[in-house]
């Protein structure tokens, strides 16, 4: 009896000393352990102007929910993979966004909504996994619902934004002219 007493005022003096930094933080802000996202802190006008700075042609969002088996499928598998960090990261800035996050975030545009209402409301995000391009004046270039099937399809996505062939072919064209060229 008096061990389980301990053991409940451990576990409140811990939440009471940790959980107010952890509430601080944004869910942006938790991507910073993942090796495939960079870190924001809302921002997305800042981040534009940090990926002009470093030369890249743009900026993906992922936007995700937490208990969405298909967003943990990418990040513990595709999103994992040493050659598809080492594409998105030379390419674009990565960040994750939770739709249906409460935190106030700044749009490309300099706007500021919650992550919700900016996710539903001017990305149409509804169903999670999905996946965007930007280029760095904050335009978007591609949108993808639902999973990737394969890691090759979640590199050729960034590799239609990166060819230009987003201008003059959708990506279901542009994915089966790969596929097809992949079995020849």
């Amino acid at each position: 009896m008096r061990i389980a007493k301990i053991k409940r005022f451990l576990r409140v003096a811990l939440m009471v000393t940790f959980m107010p930094a952890l509430m601080s933080l944004s869910p942006q802000a938790w991507s910073a352990t993942d090796p495939f996202f960079d870190e924001s802190f809302g921002n997305y006008q800042e981040e534009l102007e940090a990926a002009k700075e470093a030369g890249k042609k743009g900026v993906f969002i992922f936007f995700h929910m937490e208990d969405c088996p298909f967003c943990h499928r990418m990040r513990s598998t595709i999103m994992t993979e040493p050659d598809v960090i080492s594409l998105y990261k030379d390419n674009f800035l990565t960040f994750m966004f939770d739709i249906e996050g409460s935190h106030t975030v700044v749009d490309f545009d300099g706007s500021e909504s919650t992550g919700q209402e900016l996710a539903e409301g001017k990305y149409r995000v509804r169903a999670t996994p999905v996946m965007m391009i930007f280029d760095t004046d904050g335009k978007p270039l591609v949108k993808y619902t639902g999973p990737t099937r394969t890691k090759a399809e979640f590199k050729w996505l960034a590799e239609y934004v990166i060819d230009g062939r987003y201008k003059t072919q959708s990506f279901t064209a542009y994915k089966r002219a790969r596929k097809k060229a992949s079995r020849e």
